[in-house]
């Protein structure tokens, strides 16, 4: 394992390399398609009816795991849209985001789904296409009440990230934008105000997923915003790049990058731009989608990851003292087992084998694998997925929202990915995949990950342009559900049809004085069935997305918990008590336990 004190050395030679790779490649050709993989073609992997893996494979009978009821949920009268379905440029692929957020405080999960927008809109020659908040009538249905609410946004969006920034108890909306992004400070009455402008935060750029984290331990949450690729409607990259022989929109390869920005919170409604002083500035520009504040080396502090598409990834090691060390390279994460930069969409993270360490999953673009990096203990990063045997099934697939969820409730952590490609003309050239594509479940069984199978005619069959994905238990049922951002579609709802026996608990943190108002990143260990399992409150990560912030346990047989540990962001650690299981119970910092909402 490596240590730390070597850490800056190893970092500046894997650097070096990697940019006197990247000069030796200079100057480069005409640029490649989006994310293009690193590893080269592979051959093409077809069904037994000669279809495409990513849009066949589907087996008659076998566990049905999720369905689909976004019709009957009341779902399917929204519609993403982003760009043309020609996707002549880079800007009209990339798609959008989902926030799962209990705007109304009334126990239930509600919606939140970002939209695109189109060249027209932006010209103000057409309505721009609206985000909706879908309001849970907590009866399986959901009401779209994004109007009423004022957060339909009605610019090109990306991605959110849902957090009480001002610690007044009610969650806000962070939307990042291609222009001005957008704060929705929560008025409390079932409306929001979009306090960006004055909060300093609208960034101007290309935007994508943001986090939200507590950085500096002063208990208010700052934000930190990637950037994807500089662009200006009014000034598009050239229309037509090569990928494998076929024409395709450019990017983002031979375009410029975005920088990153790290907003501090002052506490009085405005933040300020610490990106520089901070040492998380980007200032090689790399193409970020994707970030996730959480405690990576479990000293407390919340350190910084950045998922970049086509470029190295960003670890960024918390220093206590407003700092950052960058250890993106010898911390393992930069690269993939190959030594290669990969085309990162999306980030999950979870604690797999129980040891108390969060290991990462980053998806990728097709004809590369998504890498499991397994945490081998102080933020060292070893690329397993070859090793775990789930590496194989993924590369014809191009991932974007992923999260590992419990979805059995056997206390073992699976893995979800959410898949579709970039370019139509996937489905007319002899690539091997498709512009839809369905869905990847790994089982999680002892520490070990096996595909869960498709069976005709469920969620896990159907084909989608997916990109954002969040979950969260919907229906207050036990149960982990997510709910699918498609671009250019409406959303997926997989609400888990699972007939589970196993047992559960679901805890909603409430931060002390000293901690955010709604415990961003709080780290929680229950014991119970013969292990120890880790959860952390994030705000972020995925794909452009945001999930349930409550704590979802799966116990599996037990019937008693022997241990609840509560490491809170202010520091404190507590033990808690809860008078039940199978059950969503609220913990406030030092105050104890309060029963769970009624369910009906």
């Amino acid at each position: 394992m490596k240590q730390a004190l070597p850490r800056t050395a190893a970092y500046l030679l894997t650097a070096a390399l990697f940019a006197l790779a990247a000069h030796a490649q200079q100057p480069q050709p005409e640029p490649s398609g989006m994310g293009s993989n690193t590893g080269g073609a592979h051959a093409a992997i077809l069904d037994s009816e000669n279809r495409p893996i990513t849009a066949g494979g589907f087996v008659k009978t076998g566990p049905i795991i999720f369905q689909d009821t976004a019709e009957q949920a009341g779902l399917t009268k929204w519609h993403h849209i982003m760009g043309t379905p020609e996707k002549t440029y880079i800007i009209e692929t990339v798609g959008s985001g989902v926030g799962l957020i209990d705007y109304d405080n009334d126990g239930w999960l509600d919606i939140y789904l970002v939209n695109g927008s189109t060249f027209d809109a932006e010209n103000g020659k057409a309505t721009p296409p609206h985000a909706a908040l879908f309001h849970n009538n907590h009866d399986g249905t959901f009401t779209d009440v994004a109007a009423k609410a004022g957060v339909t946004n009605d610019r090109w969006g990306f991605a959110t990230a849902i957090a009480d920034y001002d610690n007044d108890g009610w969650p806000d909306i962070f939307v990042s934008n291609l222009g001005k992004n957008r704060l929705y400070h929560n008025n409390h009455d079932g409306t929001f105000t979009d306090v960006g402008e004055k909060a300093g935060i609208t960034v101007g750029a290309w935007s994508t997923g943001a986090t939200w984290g507590d950085y500096d331990g002063d208990g208010r949450l700052d934000l930190f915003v990637p950037g994807y690729v500089k662009y200006d409607l009014h000034h598009q990259p050239p229309k037509t790049c090569q990928f494998r022989g076929q024409n395709v929109m450019c990017g983002p390869r031979g375009l410029p990058g975005e920088v990153d920005h790290l907003f501090h919170n002052n506490g009085d409604g405005t933040f300020t731009d610490v990106s520089e002083k901070a040492g998380v500035a980007d200032k090689s520009a790399y193409y970020g989608l994707a970030s996730l504040f959480i405690d990576l080396n479990g000293d407390g502090k919340p350190d910084l990851l950045v998922a970049d598409d086509s470029t190295p990834n960003y670890l960024y090691l918390n220093k206590g003292n407003g700092t950052f060390e960058d250890a993106s390279f010898a911390s393992g994460y930069a690269l993939n087992e190959s030594g290669r930069e990969t085309a990162s969409m999306g980030i999950a993270s979870g604690d797999y084998a129980h040891n108390g360490l969060i290991d990462l999953y980053n998806t990728t673009f097709s004809d590369d694998y998504n890498p499991l990096y397994r945490n081998d203990g102080n933020a060292n990063f070893t690329d397993v997925s070859y090793q775990m045997g789930i590496a194989e099934p993924t590369i014809p697939f191009l991932g974007w929202g992923t999260v590992f969820l419990d979805y059995d409730n056997d206390g073992w952590l699976d893995l979800f990915v959410a898949n579709g490609h970039v370019y139509p003309q996937a489905d007319t050239a002899n690539w091997g995949t498709t512009f839809k594509q369905r869905a990847l479940l790994f089982r999680n069984n002892n520490g070990k990950f096996g595909l869960v199978p498709a069976v005709e005619g469920t969620a896990l069959a159907k084909l989608a342009v997916a990109r954002g994905v969040a979950f969260g238990d919907l229906f207050n049922d036990g149960k982990i559900d997510l709910v699918v951002n498609n671009l250019d579609g409406t959303p997926s709802l997989f609400r888990n049809v699972v007939k589970i026996t196993n047992h559960w608990v679901a805890l909603k943190l409430i931060g002390g004085p000293k901690s955010p108002r709604d415990a961003v990143g709080a780290t929680v260990y229950v014991t119970a069935n013969g292990f120890r399992q880790r959860g952390d409150v994030i705000s972020g990560g995925s794909f452009a997305s945001t999930s349930d912030p409550r704590l979802h346990f799966g116990l599996g047989p037990a019937t008693h918990i022997d241990k609840i540990e509560i490491q809170w962001p202010s520091g404190t650690k507590e033990t808690v008590t809860l008078p039940g299981i199978d059950a969503i119970y609220t913990v406030t910092e030092g105050n104890g336990v309060t029963p769970s909402p009624d369910k009906k």
